[in-house]
């Protein structure tokens, strides 16, 4: 299973996580181990939304995104849903995002109850987290 970083996140961030979550896959007895990679390292910088989401859920992908606008585009949303996406929302609390530290503190945070979802919730879903989210606030209801 595969957790894509999306290029608005630094590709460090993949390789990060995925160096972090590798022992805990074999811990878990994950039969499809998770493995974090970064959308602008597979698919590369620039590459349209609508490029990449076909791929991405085939491969039974999630994604972690500070483009909101992702949601909020009717036809990127529905490709989503259509391609059965897992999707993370990242807000941040200004337009220029969240800086690196505050991404890295934001995902340790809630790094444990991302992979339970990724693990056990069929997809499509779609989750929102804020800087003042005590968890992950479900976008499906």
């Amino acid at each position: 299973m595969i957790i894509y970083v999306d290029e608005n996140m630094a590709p460090v961030l993949a390789r990060g996580f995925n160096l972090l979550q590798a022992p805990l896959n074999f811990q878990m007895g994950i039969k499809d181990p998770i493995e974090i990679k970064s959308i602008k390292e597979v698919f590369g910088e620039g590459t349209p939304d609508e490029e990449w989401i076909p791929i991405a859920g085939e491969e039974n992908s999630c994604v972690l995104t500070q483009d909101y606008n992702i949601q909020r585009i009717r036809h990127q949303r529905d490709l989503c849903e259509k391609h059965g996406l897992g999707m993370f929302y990242f807000r941040p609390p200004s337009k220029s995002g969240f800086s690196y530290w505050e991404m890295v503190k934001l995902l340790v945070k809630h790094w444990e109850e991302i992979i339970k979802v990724v693990s056990k919730k069929s997809r499509p879903f779609s989750y929102k987290i804020t800087s003042k989210s005590s968890g992950l606030e479900s976008m499906d209801d």
